[in-house]
């Protein structure tokens, strides 16, 4: 019975438990990989939630190996997905005994170029600052020794250093076939690996291109599969969302200026006046800008496309643009074959006249690759030195559920896919009519192990006064935790607003104790810090509230300010909430409160990560206790012990910790 097999093999003293130390049987993890089994013997759609401490990733990395067909695995962040590659993926083969063979595929912006790398080499002007001299040495050296080009490799190099954008490709820049460094390429390496491996690691993002450049014709990027298993698959909709639209920036066409300037004066100087032509682009991309000038005065400095404030002068300018880059794209094609950075720059030129043209006819109706009937939401958005044209599907679900290839077997995972056991909100956003769910709980004892706090008289969460009474209703608690503390906000305002509260209160109380906050540092910096320093607290907003996992007494208490409502002034939320009400829903229950109830499910799974964890959870929006829908939020979390008294709360820690003393 294959059944029978999965038990043995999960059993303690299966194969797993002889190569994994502190392996312990967990009834769940075997009824997961179970129902993945038996997914992908049936070519079937699973839907899993599993709750942390569940095991997933080896319920469903078993029945994949053991499979014997060709898989892909995507993840939602790059760190899943070097560590599934790297940790995971060898230690069950080897577990196993599969002959199995793997392969990590990113996309391209990943890999080291070598043909923009000499580029850069041979180009002075390109390296902005005297940081970058030493970080262009070590690409150099990387480039010649790595085997993979994954600039993951090199942390010598910040992942967010900007000359990453220059020695690396994308796809308009890229010249394929045509690269004079065609033989050395570390993408086409890396897919030609992908397509002869068993099991492929990816991720969301490249799986969603996938799908896009599939719907052009091209299906070089990933090789065809038999199963496809979606970890972290509650990112799934946004990242879909944001692949099946388009944008284009002003800073794009600046940049074009500058290759068009340096590329014709380099290859076809005979043809036209190149520097009067990139000042031509360069001109025209800041006029455009200036006819967004009164987005200053909006929210969030953005405005759908239908409510913009001065459309005559907005569409000006961007016919003005549009007209520009035709006729130079055109002077750019008669001259492409001369050099490799002319035809770069008329492909560039090609690409984003064909997404400035979307914004050409403010009332047609824009649509999107293959999703010919979808309806788009459009939106300008002002930033310190330039101007985003966005363009969104209003609905992801026909397209991602048409891209399903025939025979295909789909498995889709995570800690938080429901709201209090209905995956409907999921799959529905989706398209994944039919698809078996299962609902596995988290192992651990949450009751004994953690606490939920939510104060009884804080402010409403929108009276100005309410973060000053959050940050001193926190105090205690950190003062009475052994080890840090992450505070997670719903705006960046917000961060910068808490974090300061927090330092006045440390210099009122002495205490010497460190204070991070988002943007003072990389995510990765900050998190590094975070692990290591003793009584810490970081104060994050939106990328914070996942991928988070600190465990032990390291981390005793996470704190929520608001309850995680999407700003309502998104474009692609006020158009679907807009859409829900013209069908006669109700947008609130069928789409916001699901959506903060997976949110806030998240948030809180940073607190317990393991069954020895322990530690309070602080919400301080009242509504979560006061209004009749905080219910169906509060029960959508693990089953913590609750309490609306601040001193239970404090004496939690002490209990816990077995100390009533405050710490040093």
């Amino acid at each position: 019975m294959l059944d029978q097999s999965l038990s043995d093999i999960f059993s303690a003293d299966g194969p797993l438990a002889a190569r994994a130390p502190g392996f312990r049987v967990r009834p769940a993890q075997v009824e997961l990989a179970q129902a993945v089994e038996q997914t992908i013997a049936s070519r079937g759609t699973l839907v899993a939630e599993a709750g942390t401490g569940t095991g997933k990733t080896w319920a469903y990395l078993v029945p994949a190996l053991l499979g014997g067909a060709k898989v892909l695995v995507s993840t939602g962040t790059r760190t899943l997905q070097d560590q599934l590659f790297a940790r995971d993926l060898p230690r069950v083969r080897e577990a196993l005994s599969v002959p199995a063979t793997i392969a990590l595929l990113k996309g391209r912006a990943n890999y080291v170029c070598h043909y923009h790398l000499d580029r850069i080499q041979d180009d002075e002007r390109a390296l902005k600052a005297r940081a970058e001299v030493q970080q262009l040495r070590h690409i150099q050296k990387f480039a010649q020794q790595s085997a993979t080009g994954d600039r993951a490799d090199l942390p010598a190099v910040p992942e967010e250093a900007e000359i990453w954008q220059r020695v690396t490709s994308t796809r308009e820049n890229c010249l394929g076939q045509d690269c004079p460094r065609v033989r050395d390429c570390f993408v086409l390496k890396a897919r030609r690996q992908a397509q002869e491996a068993d099991v492929v690691v990816i991720n969301h993002a490249l799986f969603m291109a996938d799908l896009v450049l599939r719907d052009e014709g091209v299906t070089d990027l990933l090789p065809a599969a038999d199963t496809v298993v979606f970890d972290e698959a509650h990112q799934l909709p946004d990242t879909a969302t944001r692949f099946l639209g388009t944008n284009v920036s002003t800073h794009q066409f600046l940049d074009l200026a500058r290759l068009i300037e340096i590329a014709g004066l380099a290859h076809a100087r005979e043809a036209t006046n190149w520097s009067e032509q990139a000042r031509r682009v360069e001109m025209t991309a800041k006029a455009l800008r200036l006819a967004c000038v009164a987005l200053e005065k909006m929210p969030a400095r953005r405005v759908t496309f239908e409510a913009f404030p001065d459309p005559a002068e907005f569409d000006a300018a961007r016919d003005q643009l549009q007209v520009a880059i035709d006729e130079i794209g055109k002077m750019l094609k008669a001259v492409e074959e001369k050099h490799p950075d002319l035809a770069i720059a008329a492909r560039t030129c090609s690409e984003l006249s064909e997404r400035l043209a979307q914004w050409g006819q403010p009332g047609r109706d824009v649509r999107t690759p293959g999703n010919d009937a979808q309806q788009i939401v459009r939106w300008v958005e002002l930033g310190l030195h330039h101007v985003r044209l966005h363009a969104a599907p209003l609905s992801v679900a026909q397209a991602f559920a048409n891209y399903r290839q025939g025979g295909q077997a789909w498995i889709f995972t995570s800690a938080t896919l429901s709201v209090q056991g209905d995956f409907s909100h999921f799959t529905n956003r989706l398209g994944l009519e039919g698809a078996q769910t299962l609902r596995m709980d988290s192992p651990f004892d949450y009751p004994n192990q953690a606490l939920l706090f939510v104060p009884r008289h804080l402010p409403a969460p929108q009276s100005p006064e309410f973060l000053p009474a959050f940050v001193d209703t926190l105090m205690p608690l950190i003062q009475a935790s052994h080890g840090s503390a992450l505070v997670l906000c719903t705006t960046l305002r917000a961060v910068e607003r808490v974090a300061g509260l927090l330092a006045e209160a440390y210099e009122r109380l002495g205490l010497q104790w460190p204070i991070m906050r988002q943007g003072n540092g990389t995510r990765r910096d900050l998190l590094e810090r975070f692990r290591t320093l003793p009584h810490a607290v970081l104060v994050g907003s939106a990328s914070f509230w996942e991928g988070i996992d600190i465990p032990g007494e390291r981390l005793t208490l996470v704190a929520i300010d608001k309850l995680p409502f999407a700003p309502p002034d998104d474009p692609v939320l006020e158009a679907r909430l807009r859409a829900c009400r013209q069908r006669g829903g109700n947008p609130f229950m069928e789409y916001q409160l699901p959506e903060a109830a997976i949110a806030l499910k998240q948030g809180a799974g940073r607190l317990i990560r393991s069954e020895t964890d322990w530690g309070v959870l602080m919400v301080g929006d009242t509504r979560l206790v006061d209004k009749p829908y905080g219910k169906q939020l509060w029960r959508g979390l693990p089953p913590f012990a609750r309490t609306r008294d601040l001193e239970e709360a404090v004496s939690f820690f002490a209990r816990k910790s077995g100390q009533t003393e405050q710490p040093e």
